[in-house]
């Protein structure tokens, strides 16, 4: 195991990115920048042993500054949607910024996705990445310190552990934006990846990708995930798919308990590469990639319309405006901990 230190260029007002790149002994790496806390690159092995990168996103700084939809970053404090840039606690209302049609807040309108975040190597499997924020700025309140820890292990895991503290009541829901395409770079369709979530309900959405409240069974519908089903197959095939083009919904993870646990699989049968996403959270938003719109990506690819996928694990959407959700609520003085685990094998 080692971690390399490399320079990843410089914002336009002169502040520095670094780049940290991990491999582990069988020569999977990860590569992860300190603009956005972003994983930049991830490299496993298929069934033959060739390893290849499997993200879609950027080459250089430029890309991830200029043409990125979150492409790796880390998103926080509050990854997904709000309804109405809006939430009360503790009897005040609270309004963020409505970066999403004008109404919407999304990503926490990318707060600490484009900032630069300090680094630290810990030891010859892990890289932390820490930031702070004030209160009030965004809209959310409280002062913040987040750290997110990037551990690759010899088994060829990807280890997030997210940690944040805050001196006042607020909602914390952090994820990871990454773009996967387990057939490698030179594929530009998800749509033969076969997809397994262990969700027996969804949370449906309105016009504005905002959940109606309602826990939906999977039953009889093309979120029915349970066994392995092509991303293609009934990507179409409803009004919900209708709304948000494609699959781009929570699904709550069967038995939630805040331990540990499968939530989903993902299987590439070109290559014979596996993923499975695990995470102690109630949430996991199947992204497919609807929204791209070509921006050019690595190797002067474009970034298509459906040429990945995105599995963010997370507490429910817009949860501060709905208390039949798991609530995110931290309260002044406490320490939110989270982890999830991407695990790559082959089949």
């Amino acid at each position: 195991m080692s971690v390399e230190k490399l320079s990843f260029g410089a914002l336009s007002a002169g502040e520095s990115v670094e780049k940290y790149v991990i491999t582990n002994k069988s020569g999977a790496k990860v590569s992860v920048i300190t603009y956005g806390a972003t994983i930049a690159e991830l490299f496993v092995p298929d069934r033959n042993g060739k390893t290849e990168d499997v993200l879609r996103s950027f080459d250089d700084l430029e890309g991830f500054v200029e043409r990125c939809n979150y492409q790796g970053m880390t998103v926080a404090p509050y990854a997904n949607r709000i309804a109405n840039a809006k939430f009360t606690l503790n009897g005040s209302e609270y309004s963020l910024i409505p970066n999403e049609k004008g109404v919407t807040n999304l990503h926490s309108a990318g707060e600490l996705s484009r900032r630069v975040w300090s680094a630290e190597i810990v030891d010859d499997h892990t890289v932390r990445m820490t930031i702070a924020r004030k209160d009030g700025v965004g809209g959310f309140p409280g002062d913040m310190t987040f750290s997110v820890s990037f551990t690759l292990t010899d088994e060829n895991e990807l280890k997030i552990e997210y940690n944040a503290e805050t001196n006042a009541d607020t909602y914390i829901n952090p994820t990871n934006h990454a773009y996967f395409n387990l057939a490698g770079q030179d594929s530009d369709t998800n749509a033969d990846h076969l997809i397994r979530i262990e969700a027996d309900c969804f949370t449906p959405v309105d016009a504005f990708s905002i959940p109606t409240g309602e826990l939906k069974s999977v039953d009889s519908t093309p979120f029915d995930l349970r066994a392995f089903t092509r991303i293609g197959d009934h990507i179409d095939d409803c009004e919900q798919l209708a709304l948000t083009g494609g699959y781009d919904h929570n699904f709550c993870i069967r038995g939630f308990d805040g331990t540990l646990r499968l939530c989903a699989t993902v299987k590439e049968p070109g290559s014979g590469r596996m993923m499975e996403v695990l995470t102690d959270l109630p949430g996991v938003q199947f992204y497919a990639g609807n929204f791209l719109a070509g921006a050019l990506g690595k190797g002067n690819k474009p970034l298509n319309k459906r040429c990945s996928f995105c599995l963010e694990t997370q507490f429910y959407p817009d949860t501060p405006n709905h208390p039949n959700f798991p609530s995110c609520l931290v309260k002044k003085g406490e320490t939110f901990r989270s982890t999830t685990v991407y695990r790559f094998t082959t089949f």
